[in-house]
């Protein structure tokens, strides 16, 4: 699956590089764009030192995991959510048809290497906010790892969104507002919302695993809302459950496709 995703992009990739100016041009207007949150950013800081509790290179810490987690996955996986467009048109009848998984070739379609931009915006708030806060190799250990099961847990969610597909017309919206709206949700400290949603995306949709958790331990700060320390371990487990929940969904749904009758 890895070699066929991997081959799949890398066309998509020369196909764009044929318009070398276009894809560069559209590669940087994703960079530029994407700093218009930390512009926001610095605009809350400008009338205050701290925002729920937390530090401009701590939230730009925050900001930063939790966007290069999220431009990873929507660069890897975020095609999954175009499942209905594919399903109405009947394409999706031939991927099922194809010596490759139908997965791989809804995620890898129209790859779009552009979106690199955001990645790249995310890496630098990161390295920013890191040689600012001067994080010790004993907690530091924990930012590769959050990065990565932050990946998995919005991917996850894509794919769960994709599944729901086969059965809802109106899905996409649905996943939207876990992906999109999770990942604006987590460039923030989870301390400036109420504690039924942080609850709510700790113990239900597990966003509070991407980069609050763990930030938590990296940074080496309380809990606002008391919850056990040991959750700030407990990314990998997340992730790993989520997906396991996705991958099953994904499967149920394949199993119940019925084609569009066309």
């Amino acid at each position: 699956m890895a070699r066929t995703y991997v081959l799949l992009a890398a066309t998509w990739t020369r196909a764009a590089a044929q318009y070398p100016l276009s894809m560069a041009m559209l590669t940087l207007g994703s960079f530029i764009l994407t700093g218009l949150d930390v512009a926001a950013i610095a605009v809350i800081f400008a009338h205050t030192t701290a925002l729920g509790g937390f530090s401009l290179p701590e939230v730009m810490f925050l900001y930063g995991t939790s966007g290069m987690s999220f431009a990873l996955a929507d660069l890897l996986f975020g095609n999954i959510d175009r499942l209905t467009l594919h399903v109405k048109a009947g394409t999706f009848d031939a991927m099922l048809i194809r010596p490759a998984s139908p997965f791989v070739q809804m995620a890898v379609h129209r790859f779009s290497f552009q979106r690199i931009g955001r990645t790249l915006q995310a890496a630098a708030v990161l390295a920013i906010a890191l040689t600012q806060l001067s994080v010790p190799w004993q907690r530091a250990w924990m930012i590769p790892l959050m990065v990565v099961c932050g990946i998995v847990l919005f991917a996850a969610i894509w794919t769960l969104g994709g599944a729901a597909q086969f059965l809802l017309v109106d899905a996409p919206e649905v996943a939207n507002a876990f992906t999109y709206g999770g990942g604006t949700l987590t460039q923030y400290p989870l301390s400036v919302y109420g504690g039924d949603l942080v609850r709510a995306v700790t113990f239900i949709v597990p966003l509070a695993f991407v980069n609050w958790q763990p930030g938590l331990f990296v940074l080496d700060h309380p809990d606002p809302f008391g919850l056990p320390y040991w959750l700030r371990f407990m990314s990998p487990v997340a992730a790993l459950s989520l997906a396991c929940a996705a991958g099953l969904a994904w499967r149920a749904g394949l199993r119940r496709y019925r084609s569009t009758g066309s």
